[in-house]
């Protein structure tokens, strides 16, 4: 998937941190209008959310955007659920792997394209805290590989 850095709003960082992702599916996200505007102004923050399925649907948790400072008494609640717009088939592959013990659905990065916004969900194994270990230092010997090998 191409995007441009321009276009991305917000970006999980922590979720590839703490799980090994699986696999990833772009949605849509239903907003009201005051949420659009927030995202557009960059005031989202994905670090504690998730998704569950229920009932079929999938809904955002726990993802803030924070109120459109213009938005006056029609602004959104902040920490509302949001469903997202999945296949109907991507929903059945997602409840499948949400079944599976030690495996969250977290959201990783929130952009704009073609003018709408979407979000990027991915299927995460928990990591454990030597996981946790062993890419940070696999990071730093790559690193330092390639410092090593540029002169």
């Amino acid at each position: 998937m191409k995007e441009k850095n321009e276009n991305l709003i917000a970006q999980n960082k922590k979720a590839r941190h703490d799980y090994f992702i699986k696999d990833t599916f772009e949605s849509g996200i239903a907003l009201t209008g005051t949420e659009i505007k927030s995202i557009r102004a960059r005031r989202i923050s994905l670090r504690d959310g998730y998704v569950q399925i229920i009932n079929g649907s999938a809904f955002l948790e726990n993802v803030h955007i924070s109120e459109y400072k213009q938005g006056n008494r029609y602004n959104h609640d902040p920490l509302r659920s949001r469903r997202l717009l999945l296949h109907k088939k991507e929903i059945r592959r997602l409840a499948k792997a949400q079944e599976e013990r030690g495996v969250t659905i977290v959201p990783l990065k929130v952009y704009l394209k073609h003018g709408f916004a979407k979000i990027l969900i991915g299927v995460g194994q928990g990591k454990k805290e030597y996981d946790k270990r062993e890419t940070i230092k696999k990071r730093d010997q790559d690193r330092e590989l390639r410092r090593k090998y540029k002169f």
